[in-house]
């Protein structure tokens, strides 16, 4: 029998995310998804290290790397579209558990238990660092845009800041005073 999961893993590279807005640069949930595994592994060092926690910094690490996979069978959907009322924001997260148990079919059984516990079987501590760290990729990716000058993300970057500072987690307070602020250089500033 052939298993699919990786072929479609593969597809993460083709969905667009921030659909509704004029982006100065595409991003895909591939990259994405890289990112906010390297930002949740950050934060997960800083809430050991720093704030004597003991979370597992890879494990965390690794749900990251599968927070949107769903979205290879869903495309990304909106934020204010996700969220507009409770409604819609119950039926999308069906439509995702849905997406993620068709997902898994697609793994051998043997394997299948360790996948599942990267996407949908995590903890809420695990889970609350991922979802940091993906917010915190979404406010880096409105830095970057109005860099360019792309105005379009000004609104968005209040807001997710806003939100961010709202999950009131020691090692994301750290992380956006000691590592944010190089988001905004230029190269050159950044030798």
């Amino acid at each position: 029998m052939k298993y699919h999961f990786f072929a479609y893993m593969a597809r993460m590279k083709h969905i667009k995310r921030w659909g509704l807005m004029n982006n100065d640069k595409e991003e895909n949930i591939q990259e994405h998804s890289l990112q906010v595994a390297m930002i949740a592994h950050a934060l997960a060092l800083i809430t050991n290290r720093i704030y004597g926690g003991g979370v597992d910094a890879e494990h965390i690490m690794a749900i990251a790397v599968y927070h949107e996979t769903s979205e290879v069978l869903t495309g990304d959907l909106s934020t204010p579209i996700k969220y507009y009322n409770p409604k819609i924001k119950t039926a999308y997260k069906e439509i995702e558990r849905i997406a993620d148990e068709k997902l898994l079919g697609m793994i051998p059984e043997e394997l299948r238990p360790d996948y599942e516990e990267l996407i949908i079987g995590h903890t809420d501590e695990e889970y609350r660092l991922v979802k940091a760290a993906d917010k915190i990729c979404a406010y880096l990716k409105c830095v970057e845009e109005l860099k360019t000058g792309n105005l379009e993300f000004k609104q968005a970057k209040a807001s997710i800041l806003a939100e961010i500072e709202r999950m009131n987690i020691p090692a994301v307070g750290y992380f956006m005073e000691k590592f944010e602020p190089s988001f905004g250089l230029t190269l050159d500033e950044l030798n």
